[in-house]
């Protein structure tokens, strides 16, 4: 599994910005309202995949250090040096897996919103000063933006935290979960 690319997250929110920028301009009067709470579910899951980057990258960063302390000592007591007290639960593999999965597709999901958000704050600010709605419309773009590059933030963290670290004895560059 390769990482997710930053340029191809630039790209598909820069051409969202400009495709979403063209529809509200063509659009903007028959739009409902934006409601500055439509962004909010961004958020959350930027603050789940966030928490559970923190949780995930904890308790693997322990059963990685119970690994090198074991493997300095004796190959036998791998097993037996993350089951210690105060050691983290070990940590299934395919629970990283499927973090990075989410992760992946989290960071995809944030950046089609950046663009969304963005390119309706394109068309909302300039017409701040001749439209009403305008400026309500423009808090809910920026919660947008922010909401959304919040959930990109988060993802990529979530899936730099599921990557696997160079084995000692494998590949020199790497392997990626």
């Amino acid at each position: 599994m390769t990482p997710v690319s930053r340029r191809d997250l630039a790209v598909v929110a820069v051409g969202l910005a400009l495709a979403s920028w063209l529809v509200v301009r063509s659009a903007y009067g028959d739009l409902p309202p934006l409601r500055w709470w439509m962004p909010v579910p961004l958020a959350l899951l930027a603050v789940a995949e966030a928490l559970a980057a923190r949780t995930l990258g904890s308790r693997l960063a322990v059963l990685r250090e119970a690994r090198r302390t074991a493997r300095g000592r004796a190959p036998a007591a791998t097993t037996g040096a993350a089951a210690r007290p105060g050691q983290a639960r070990p940590v299934e593999p395919m629970l990283v897996a499927r973090a990075a999965v989410l992760a992946q597709a989290s960071a995809y999901v944030g950046a089609v919103f950046v663009g969304v958000w963005a390119g309706v704050l394109l068309h909302v600010v300039p017409a701040l000063g001749r439209l009403d709605a305008a400026s309500s419309d423009t808090v809910t773009a920026v919660i947008g933006v922010l909401a959304s590059a919040a959930l990109t933030g988060a993802a990529l963290w979530l899936e730099h935290v599921c990557r696997v670290p160079p084995s000692e004895d494998g590949p020199a560059d790497g392997v990626r979960a």
